[in-house]
């Protein structure tokens, strides 16, 4: 399960098509709000509850992400991407078991445990091996990866919502569009199991970037290593937690309106002379996908130029502000509502493509797919969060008898503050203490050999 080492004058391009190819798929669960009406409808589903697949397999995205980041650096990106070939697909296939049973068990266990194992390990396969070969520009390289992440639910909701239009609305409907999203998605993955390759003279795990025909600039970015800190020395670090803290607001913040994004706007003008249609509903899902995937690789780059912490204040920052016109103005115009939530999507997005260039910065690139890893806690914390406030209080509204917009008034209101607490946590954060650093051989031994004659 070794990845290929690149040939001499193998070009690095061709290591993103690969990682988009997993990320292409896995991102398909931006998608699941499109599954939640036929769902609720066909198995007689709360909200709360066609939510509750989506959220365990966030949940299980950070847990697989955390424990097993130390696995893809020692064993491989050919070894992570099967993996989470086998699982992402595998959760198709239950979750198609489950519906055509009716037993909505199964889909929980199948799209949320089982393929949110296959989420984890997919999304961060590509992140360690893509620093390593563009070490002089991290954020455009996991950028454009993971921007595949972002960008798949721009092909999956359309993909789904046509599938279950000729398929049906009912459980067999729904179990047969879950049977061929695992096929083909099982097709699509296994081109970047084959496609990806390590930099040369770097073995799994180790970190020579540049290799395997990198130009001589990326050479040179990488013969710098500068600041190196272990993945078990950085979670101990108040930086790694500031990160931790920052992801997870952004995340709630953005999650909280994609997950229920069909269903959302369509609330938010049920009441107008000119409501929401299911057909444009999948079409909102689907801009919302492509802002997401836009940011991923823009704000990503931008980063490279204006650093990581002024980007993130404007993802925090411009957020709670977008966030705060849809509260207040959201249902009085269209345009503003959709211009808004894409903004807020855009700003969800770069925030995770911008996030494995700030650890690099902050930590080097020894253990930067490990530390990666054990941080996308956040994200299972925020895929709990964002659904279970928007969700859970929309419910409560609707028992008390509120419709449209005042749905999700509080919940909206609720983000602003979190995204406020996330701007704060960058601004604390600094370069990490000097005791944390591994140390660097050749530079030790040149202070060792300074230091003889002092102590003789």
């Amino acid at each position: 399960m070794s990845p290929p080492v690149a040939p001499a004058g193998w070009s690095r391009w061709l290591v993103p098509p690969a990682a988009l190819s997993v990320h292409l798929s896995i991102g398909q669960a931006y998608a699941w709000s499109v599954f939640k009406p036929p769902l609720e409808s066909a198995l007689g589903l709360s909200g709360t509850q066609s939510a509750l697949p989506f959220q365990l397999a966030i949940v299980m995205l950070g847990l697989s992400a955390a424990f097993g980041g130390t696995l893809v650096e020692r064993r491989g990106p050919r070894w992570a991407m099967t993996v989470a070939l086998i699982c992402f697909s595998s959760g198709f296939l239950i979750s198609a078991l489950g519906a055509a049973s009716e037993q909505y068990w199964l889909i929980v266990l199948g799209y949320g445990f089982v393929g949110g194992i296959g989420l984890g390990i997919g999304y961060i396969s590509p992140v360690s091996t893509l620093i390593k070969w563009f070490p002089d520009r991290p954020g455009m390289a996991t950028g454009i990866a993971i921007m595949g992440f972002g960008g798949g639910a721009l092909i999956a909701s359309p993909w789904s919502a046509q599938m279950l239009e000729s398929f049906g609305t009912d459980s067999s409907g729904i179990a047969l569009a879950f049977l061929v999203h695992g096929l083909s998605y099982a097709v699509f993955m296994l081109l970047g199991v084959l496609l990806v390759r390590v930099p040369r003279g770097t073995g799994q795990g180790a970190a020579a970037p540049g290799g395997g025909g990198a130009p001589a600039a990326a050479e040179r970015a990488g013969a710098v290593e500068g600041v190196q800190v272990s993945a078990r020395s950085a979670v101990r670090t108040p930086q790694f937690w500031c990160l931790w803290v920052i992801l997870c607001m952004n995340v709630t913040a953005g999650i909280g309106i994609l997950e229920k994004a069909a269903p959302m706007i369509t609330d938010f003008f049920a009441d107008s002379s000119t409501p929401v249609s299911a057909t444009a509903a999948a079409g909102f899902v689907a801009l919302l996908s492509a802002a997401n995937m836009a940011g991923r690789i823009g704000w990503s780059s931008t980063s490279d130029l204006i650093g990581r912490k002024n980007v993130y204040r404007v993802y925090l920052g411009v957020g709670a502000l977008m966030y705060a016109l849809i509260a207040l103005l959201g249902d009085t115009s269209k345009p503003l509502f959709v211009g808004c939530a894409l903004v807020i999507l855009s700003f969800y997005g770069g925030g995770f493509a911008t996030i494995p260039a700030y650890l690099k910065d902050l930590f080097g690139s020894h253990q930067v797919g490990a530390v990666h890893g054990r941080l996308l806690t956040a994200w299972s914390t925020a895929g709990v969060l964002g659904p279970l406030i928007v969700n859970w209080i929309a419910d409560r509204q609707e028992e008390a008898g509120k419709h449209g917009s005042a749905l999700y008034s509080l919940s909206f209101f609720i983000m602003i503050g979190l995204l406020a607490i996330g701007f704060v946590a960058n601004e604390l954060v600094r370069p990490v203490h000097p005791r944390h650093h591994l140390p660097v051989p050749g530079k030790d031994a040149d202070v060792r050999q300074r230091q003889q004659p002092e102590s003789a």
